[in-house]
């Protein structure tokens, strides 16, 4: 791992992610402000359910709360299960276990999975509900971990079980970092009263380690313009690389899609910049498309890396192989040859596929104590 650290303070190592006013700046004046309103109702807060990328399980937290959560009943809930690699994620379970804290994966859109989650808190709550009438659990995290998805299916959840008769409301939730910026409560069980607060997700105003901070650029906690998405792309490269990823693709090389020739691309519904439907349904034809792009860019990561004589350890080797990738890239997602800004288009639709979970599941933080596969 030496190559990507020396490749990060050589390519990526001006960046500065702090309050500043740096080239790296990003903790809007609203996170500050929610900061202290969250340090102020957690002294009223009976648990906390913080929420966490499982991708990074370390990386999303937020430094300057531990503190503050460490001292209350607190729930870890490692949301995107879907998008991270099972059989990491049991270690990540282990070691929070070991450490004596509880922990749970989940899927903020599976009503199950939130239903699993719920029921841990009621477990944890036991105590406090034999002695108060009226309980409140907190919903904390960084920007885009998914807060305010689970707090709609928690509320939807409740309200099949709770009659209540006021209307109800729903968390404001967008793709971007930063978009809940009140803290909003919902009442979700009477007898005793819980009450579900969303908070804004809060970044750490300033992120002392700049792979940290990339991890959350990647995972899409910090707004892509901040940091540049080829910067994002260049270091997910050099992550794939350094770990040998590409190699796990290799049977793919062969693979074809049975019984389904590929139809011209202007011929199919979905857009690539974001992997949404343009309408309608999707048919097998759709599905295909997307499948077959996802198969390139695997085919063109394990030959590229395959055929390198270099050594992805060596700095200067691993920043040459990255430039061939991105050439090799620019072709598996039929990007013009001609365009201006092919890499950057490049690197936007490569970062969109990941975030979509269609490269396969990451998990990017490494388990304290246990060496990495």
């Amino acid at each position: 791992m030496a190559a990507l650290k020396g490749l990060l303070k050589k390519g990526l190592g001006e960046m500065d992610f702090n309050t500043g006013g740096g080239l790296i700046n990003w903790f809007p004046g609203h996170m500050a402000a929610a900061t202290r309103a969250i340090r102020n109702r957690l002294k009223l807060a009976d648990l906390v359910i913080e929420v966490r990328d499982a991708r990074i399980p370390l990386s999303s937290i937020n430094v300057n709360l531990q503190p503050h959560l460490s001292a209350k009943r607190r729930v870890i809930a490692l949301n995107k299960k879907d998008l991270a690699n099972p059989n990491i994620m049991h270690k990540w379970v282990k070691y929070f276990e070991t450490s004596k804290q509880d922990c749970i994966p989940i899927n903020a859109h599976s009503k199950s999975s939130v239903t699993k989650l719920l029921e841990l808190v009621e477990v944890k709550l036991k105590e406090a509900i034999s002695k108060e009438p009226t309980l409140l659990v907190m919903v904390v995290g960084v920007p885009n971990v998914g807060k305010s998805c689970l707090i709609n299916s928690i509320h939807q959840i409740a309200h099949s079980r709770f009659p209540v008769q006021e209307k109800m409301k729903r968390a404001t939730v967008g793709p971007l970092p930063g978009v809940t910026q009140d803290i909003a409560g919902f009442k979700i069980a009477n007898k005793p009263s819980i009450y579900v607060l969303d908070t804004p997700g809060v970044l750490v105003p300033s992120i002392s380690d700049i792979e940290t901070g990339l991890k959350l650029a990647l995972a899409g906690s910090v707004k892509d313009s901040v940091v540049g998405e080829e910067r994002i792309a260049q270091y997910f490269l050099a992550v794939l690389n350094t770990r040998g990823t590409p190699f796990h693709w290799k049977h793919l090389n062969n693979r074809r899609v049975d019984g389904i020739a590929n139809e011209a691309e202007e011929n199919h519904r979905y857009d690539l910049k974001n992997l949404k439907q343009r309408r309608g349904q999707p048919n097998r034809s759709d599905l295909v498309y997307v499948e077959d792009i996802v198969l390139g860019v695997h085919r063109a990561l394990y030959s590229t890396l395959a055929e390198f004589e270099g050594n992805v350890e060596d700095e200067g080797d691993l920043e040459n192989l990255i430039d061939l990738q991105f050439g090799a890239l620019q072709k598996a997602l039929k990007i013009p040859h001609k365009a201006s800004e092919a890499r950057l288009m490049v690197s936007k639709k490569f970062l969109t596929l990941f975030r979509a979970g269609k490269l396969g599941p990451f998990i990017l933080d490494d388990v304290p104590g246990v060496k990495p596969v």
